[in-house]
């Protein structure tokens, strides 16, 4: 299989708190992590000190540039030829990137998932399916305020501001203009069962069509 095809790339794109991860574990069961290696774009956000600043002392995260998208293009690159990549681990308490790497080995499906993968040209022509998850902002807002409260240990003050300062206007500029380059778009996120269900069976279908080229 591996002097046959590249693996079918998927991406998976929508604001944050839209439910992407949820979508993302969703195909991983239905479709079986065993045939699937999973990239985060969130791993791949650059140390604190190179994030650019939107204003004196606000930096932006939420821009493509806090992104090194270009070690992300390489290590999808590098899957797709059947090669192994090690991946970033970020500390996001401490917006800095560990010593640490996590080994992704290759597989016939390649899962992506970010914000601003469709906002990358040059991440776009890698992949096979584009997927964005559409939820209403107030939702995304909540579980955006719960997540970083509980796993990033950041305060409901901190949060609030970062959201009108930077993850708003990025939102505006450059994740919702992204959508007109999804293949399928599913509305109400990690809820909508029938989308899920169809984007997995299109998957399946792919993968048996894969092995069977092998």
């Amino acid at each position: 299989m591996h002097d046959m095809q590249r693996p079918i790339t998927i991406a998976v794109v929508g604001g944050s708190g839209a439910g992407k991860t949820t979508i993302s574990n969703a195909i991983l069961e239905r479709v079986g992590s065993h045939h699937i290696a999973y990239i985060p774009h969130d791993a791949y956000y650059k140390n604190l000190a190179v994030i650019p600043f939107i204003q004196p002392g606000v930096r932006n995260f939420d821009h493509p540039d806090a992104l090194d998208t270009p070690l992300m293009i390489e290590h999808i690159t590098q899957l797709q030829n059947w090669q192994p990549a090690n991946i970033p681990v970020y500390d996001f308490t401490l917006y800095e990137r560990t010593e640490e790497t996590q080994l992704v080995r290759p597989q016939p499906i390649l899962l992506i998932e970010g914000i601003l993968l469709f906002a990358e040209p040059a991440l776009r022509d890698l992949f096979d399916i584009k997927i964005f998850v559409d939820i209403d902002a107030d939702i995304r807002f909540i579980r955006r305020l719960q997540r970083d409260i509980v796993e990033r240990g950041r305060s409901i003050e901190s949060v609030i501001n970062q959201y009108l300062e930077t993850v708003r206007p990025m939102h505006l500029q450059f994740v919702e203009p992204s959508r007109r380059y999804a293949d399928v778009i599913i509305p109400e996120g990690g809820h909508n069962i029938v989308a899920i269900d169809m984007v997995a069976d299109r998957i399946r279908t792919m993968l048996a069509n894969l092995e069977k080229g092998s």
